[in-house]
């Protein structure tokens, strides 16, 4: 798996699984841009990862996304590698889900992340080759007690994924999705044990799933490893939902 000096964008970078694609992208030599939007957090990255660029830039000001991309490429050279893992949750049952928090999670989960994806693709065009992966989520595929609003959003990038890998497949151009499970993250800490227990028994394999597990399939299919990978959907989840 060679992914050396390949240029990377990882978009919330910040969080659990965006930690761990940092750590597994620098680890295989790349050249990356992290983005987020807590500053503390970000120059952590910078003193924890010296090499690798950090952005601060907030997706749901869709109007710059565009300009954003721009200087992404400038700034590396060229894209290889898109990685959108950034992702809000705004929880509620149906009944009680204001449409204001139903347009929050849409904009930033779904919108953005084509919009990231649409710039990102004429960059790519350019160069004749690029690899987008898509971080979605379990609850995508089955739904989630008062998740409305973000299954709805990670159902909205698994079909414009297709979409788009079906449109871009002759210019060399992957798109695929990683959908996750139940991972251990500092979210997951804060779950309560009893609940803890209840999610784990729904879980074959009788585990959380870590960052590292989410991170080696999105570095397998960014790499030339998958080439011939399109429009899927890779499951992390312990076999908890099964396609």
């Amino acid at each position: 798996m060679n992914l050396k000096d390949k240029k990377v964008l990882i978009t919330g970078a910040t969080g659990g699984i965006g930690s761990s694609l940092l750590k597994k992208f620098n680890g295989l030599g790349s050249t990356i841009v992290a983005t987020g939007t807590n500053e503390n957090k970000l120059n952590n990255i910078k003193e924890k990862f010296p090499a690798i660029h950090v952005e601060k830039f907030q997706l749901s000001d869709h109007s710059k996304i565009e300009d954003f991309i721009e200087k992404i490429d400038k700034q590396l050279g060229g894209l290889d590698i898109l990685v959108n893992n950034a992702g809000i949750t705004l929880d509620n049952l149906a009944i009680r889900l204001t449409q204001d928090n139903w347009k929050k999670v849409l904009d930033i989960n779904l919108t953005s992340s084509f919009l990231m994806c649409k710039f990102a693709i004429k960059k790519m065009l350019k160069r004749k080759t690029g690899k987008i992966i898509n971080i979605t989520s379990i609850v995508g595929h089955t739904g989630n007690l008062g998740q409305a609003n973000y299954a709805a959003s990670k159902a909205g990038i698994i079909a414009f994924s297709k979409s788009l890998a079906i449109e871009y497949a002759k210019k060399n151009i992957n798109i695929n999705c990683v959908s996750p499970g139940f991972i251990k993250t500092d979210m997951t800490d804060k779950i309560s044990e009893e609940f803890k227990k209840t999610l784990i028994s729904k879980i074959p394999s009788g585990n959380l799933g870590t960052g590292e597990d989410v991170s080696n399939c999105v570095a397998f299919l960014a790499s030339d490893m998958a080439n011939y990978i399109n429009g899927e959907t890779i499951h992390v989840n312990g076999g908890m939902y099964m396609s």
